[in-house]
């Protein structure tokens, strides 16, 4: 994927359509991006909360440790995603942010959504979207790990990052470099590695996905969509209540 003058507003052109005037506030936002190694922890549970993030290249995990120790993945953050909205309002970390693979993110005051809200409202407006439609999908996992068989919780992830990651890369139509261990999609998943590895195989014998490493192209997606009963939440953004464009 070619580098981007802004993730964050390539993303919500595609979903809402950017004036130029916005674009210009959205690509200033990104000017000094850092990088980060795989297994970099951004931020930890618990600690203070003070800046966004916008995730421009590689992978990232939303993670909590529960009372037995065990790890749960809440979410997987790709390029265009901007994280850190839940706890930028509650002023201390509800999760820890960790890089999955070598990452390139920039990092931005939560000070920013007082200037977003007050000065470029439908910007605003439109970042409150994706972010609820986030929390639905958050709803969408629960229910998965919840209810699903283990199949459907495995098919579940990869539906999921293949749907969000050609969001922004055209170049991926039916396939994907996967850069998570088995354990992480256990911690996602609530199974155990072992596990994840024989419903993986499971879905190779059944013609659903070919795998070769950590490659993983689909052979029948409208199968795996049906197994993983995923719904793909940003189709279903409602923009009619946006506010109107500014004037340039």
């Amino acid at each position: 994927m070619t580098a981007r003058e802004s993730c964050l507003a390539d993303r919500l052109d595609i979903a809402f359509g950017l004036t130029a005037k916005e674009r210009a506030v959205l690509v200033a936002l990104e000017q000094s991006p850092r990088q980060c190694r795989r297994g970099h922890v951004v931020r930890r549970e618990r600690e203070r909360s003070d800046d966004l993030y916008i995730v421009r290249n590689g992978w990232l995990f939303s993670s909590v440790i529960l009372v037995s120790g065990k790890r749960q993945i809440l979410r997987f953050h790709f390029p265009g995603d901007l994280v850190g909205l839940g706890s930028g309002v509650l002023g201390e970390a509800a999760e820890t942010l960790t890089a999955v693979t070598d990452i390139e993110m920039c990092t931005l005051p939560r000070g920013l959504l007082r200037t977003l809200f007050a000065e470029h409202p439908r910007l605003a407006a439109m970042i409150f979207s994706l972010a609820q439609a986030d929390h639905v999908a958050m709803a969408d996992r629960l229910a998965s790990v919840g209810q699903m068989s283990a199949k459907a919780r495995v098919a579940s992830v990869l539906a999921d990052i293949l749907v969000r990651l050609r969001v922004l890369d055209k170049s991926i139509t039916d396939s994907f470099h996967i850069g998570l261990t088995q354990e992480e999609i256990g911690d996602a998943t609530g199974l155990t590695g072992v596990h994840v590895n024989r419903m993986i195989r499971t879905l190779v014998e059944e013609g659903v996905i070919a795998r070769s490493n950590s490659h993983v192209r689909m052979l029948d997606e409208a199968r795996l969509v049906q197994l993983a009963n995923y719904v793909d939440r940003s189709k279903e953004l409602d923009t009619s209540w946006l506010p109107p464009p500014p004037r340039d």
